[in-house]
């Protein structure tokens, strides 16, 4: 996927247009809307699990893994015999990344953020920079239509934001592209959403899930994205979340009724389109949304 032509600035009307899948919580079906958006597109795509820490659109899409690739970051490497222990760089880095202590000089790569600016402040250039994986990528391809691409954070690394530019990087930009984000809305979702085209917020009716939903759109309005709502688990009275967006003026593009064949399906690993007759012509209707809004 990583070739000549995806290093390349391609004009405007050659890119393919990037759509994000995200949630203000866990557990409200994302990767389940995420999976079957790609699988009922109708034209090649890219699905990219950008929820690295805990990948799992793979389970959902079988197939081999063609290439895997090391993620690495940019890490200060000490020179000891350079070294006079003034404590400059130590002083100079915000994220406590060095220390100088008894005349030794300790790097804590886990802690760096790649800024190389100990290594330009440093008066004996002791300090080099060097690799330091961070995590893995694969690409699966699922069929002639559907690339899965796949990052997944290294146990004990605690930065997700590498990982997540790298897999983003590896897409081919003139191919449609949906973005499995993290949970939540931390520093990893809005790494996710930065340069997407439309945000499909999937939510459930719940107090818990309208509290979320109210975090993730106030995150959304900030990236001055444009997006919608899924309602996953829809049960008739719960109107919490409904109320809100009409309120708020943000449209409802899916409502997923609950239930108990559809949960059954997905713990089984299944494509609820492919099982369902009736959320395959729902899961249309939310990809023509998304065109009509992409214009």
């Amino acid at each position: 996927m990583e070739t000549k032509d995806s290093k390349k600035v391609w004009p405007e009307e050659v890119r393919g247009p990037i759509w994000a899948v995200a949630s203000g919580k866990g557990g409200t079906g994302k990767t389940t809307v995420a999976v079957n958006l790609a699988w009922v597109v109708g034209e090649k795509v890219q699905l990219v699990d950008c929820d690295v820490e805990e990948p799992d659109a793979h389970l959902f899409l079988a197939g081999d893994a063609s290439a895997l690739r090391e993620v690495t970051t940019q890490v200060p490497w000490i020179d000891q015999s350079k070294c006079d222990f003034c404590g400059l760089c130590a002083q100079f880095c915000q994220f406590n990344a060095l220390a100088v202590v008894s005349r030794v000089s300790l790097v804590f790569p886990e802690l760096c953020h790649g800024c190389r600016g100990c290594s330009m402040l440093c008066p004996h250039q002791a300090i080099s920079m060097v690799s330091h994986r961070v995590g893995q990528m694969e690409i699966r391809e699922i069929g002639p239509r559907l690339t899965l691409l796949t990052g997944t954070l290294d146990v004990g690394s605690p930065q997700a934001g590498p990982v997540i530019s790298a897999v983003k990087e590896l897409r081919d930009p003139r191919i449609l592209t949906i973005l499995d984000a993290p949970p939540g809305t931390s520093c990893s979702v809005e790494s996710t959403l930065r340069g997407v085209n439309r945000v499909v917020l999937v939510t459930e009716p719940t107090p818990f899930g309208l509290h979320d939903l109210k975090l993730i759109v106030e995150l959304v309005r900030l990236l001055r994205l444009s997006f919608g709502v899924v309602i996953n688990r829809m049960v008739p009275g719960q109107d919490l979340v409904r109320r809100y967006c009409e309120e708020e003026d943000i449209p409802v593009w899916l409502e997923i009724p609950e239930d108990r064949r559809y949960a059954e399906a997905g713990a089984r690993g299944r494509i609820l389109v492919d099982e369902f007759p009736e959320l395959r012509a729902a899961f249309v209707r939310l990809v023509d949304q998304l065109k009509e809004a992409d214009g």
